[in-house]
């Protein structure tokens, strides 16, 4: 009898040329894509790079983004910047990108990341990838250096849970609002070097915006890699991206009906509700009505978790009409210059720079405490982001609770945390 596999056992066979693989096994696999970002890429490669013969063995595997420090606010990151784009001129990097906006966000729009292969990147959310069906992972700048200079590296195939969210979406709860539930179940830790597998109707339904930030935000709960099986939907965001021969030549691996999972857990998303992860760990999650009434000073939609088109919809669909509360800062920092482009042409920055918002340029912005809204001593911030670390985007007095777009748009509007069905009804 052959055995059942999981996608991520699959994916790992795939590009490591086993027939079969199983979760605990060591494999060396080939990356078809290698990005590096600003803070954690060429300045911390290219004393070894040029030590181990200064040549990298698939350049056109090689993706650099600047980011975090794009624009840059202070001479360290203006430097950071132009060594980064001198470093990509000098190895001939074709694919290299600056002022576009956050890493994994173009990764998905340029069409790097397809399914059924394997991702790296020297960020920790490069698993946000997972959601268009690949093994996308972060990894670190030594393990970024010998892929650069090999082509590959080792991995252990990592435990699949498997997460199922069935039903349909109440209004008012956003796929933020879903990750969030399992990270509150997990702990930040419960998912530690495990792949994540979604499915169910809740995710069949979903569009890709959406999924984003299912995937993205596994790794707060330590997971390795979080994917969903390509389908229909995924075809779809891939169309206008790749080209009809890079579409025809796409592999679609699935999960297997019996693979072995180390857990499963099945939600019904009509109980799903409003959550809010409070300081100062992502996984500490609580419904929103056990901190409404907190008073906040800076509302902040952004960041690789909570900044892409659908995002900006969901706030301006609270926004419109009302305006941000008096002693609150809304900002708001789009992910992409595409996403940009594009809610400036549907009117939604419009409408959010009427009712008061910030508009900042698209990239990382404040979510790593980088430019753009630092919090100052003792303030309080409600983020779309994915980590509400202390200090992580400020004074280390600062506290920062982690919700969905639409949340964070009710707090805007009152002045303090507010579950967004009140305003919605």
């Amino acid at each position: 009898m052959v055995a059942q596999r999981t996608l991520a056992e699959k994916i790992l066979a795939r590009h490591s040329g086993d027939s079969a693989v199983s979760a605990g096994d060591i494999v060396w696999a080939e990356p078809n894509v290698a990005m590096l970002d600003d803070p954690l890429g060429p300045k911390m490669v290219q004393t070894e790079l040029r030590r181990l013969g200064n040549k990298i063995k698939y350049p056109a595997r090689v993706v650099v983004i600047s980011d975090h420090c794009a624009p840059p606010s202070t001479i360290v990151q203006a430097d950071l910047l132009t060594l980064t784009r001198n470093w990509a001129h000098e190895y001939r990097i074709e694919r290299f990108h600056e002022y576009e906006g956050i890493c994994h966000q173009v990764m998905m729009e340029k069409g790097y990341v397809r399914p059924s292969e394997l991702v790296v990147g020297t960020d920790s959310h490069t698993v946000m990838g997972g959601a268009l069906g690949s093994f996308a992972t972060g990894v670190g700048s030594t393990e970024i250096l010998g892929v650069l200079v090999t082509g590959q590296m080792w991995f252990r195939v990592p435990e699949t849970v498997r997460i199922e969210w069935d039903g349909s979406l109440p209004d008012g709860v956003m796929a933020k609002d879903l990750i969030l539930q399992v990270l509150g179940d997990f702990g930040s830790m419960g998912l530690t070097y495990r792949a994540v597998e979604f499915g169910g109707s809740v995710i069949d339904q979903m569009p890709t915006d959406q999924r984003f930030a299912l995937s993205n935000m596994t790794v707060e709960g330590g997971a390795k890699a979080g994917l969903i099986p390509p389908d229909s939907e995924t075809l779809a965001y891939l169309h206008d991206r790749l080209s009809e021969s890079e579409l025809e030549s796409l592999v679609l691996l699935h999960p297997d009906p019996e693979a072995s999972y180390s857990d499963r857990r099945l939600y019904k998303a009509d109980t799903a509700q409003p959550l809010v992860a409070v300081p100062h760990n992502p996984g500490n999650v609580h419904p929103i009505a056990d901190v409404d009434n907190q008073k906040i000073h800076q509302a902040y939609i952004g960041s690789c978790a909570g900044g892409r088109l659908s995002d900006l919809i969901a706030v301006a669909r609270i926004m419109k009409g009302r305006h941000v509360d008096r002693g609150v800062r809304l900002i708001v920092c789009p992910a992409s210059r595409t996403v940009y482009q594009e809610a400036l042409r549907q009117g939604i920055l419009e409408t959010l720079y009427e009712s008061g918002a910030i508009i900042t340029a698209a990239g990382c912005g404040a979510c790593g405490g980088g430019h753009s809204g630092v919090l100052g001593a003792e303030e309080v911030c409600i983020s779309a982001t994915n980590r509400n670390f202390k200090g992580r985007m400020g004074d280390p007095s600062s506290q920062v609770f982690l919700a969905s777009p639409l949340s964070v748009a009710a707090a805007a509007v009152t002045g303090e945390i507010t579950d967004p069905r009140l305003i919605l009804a």
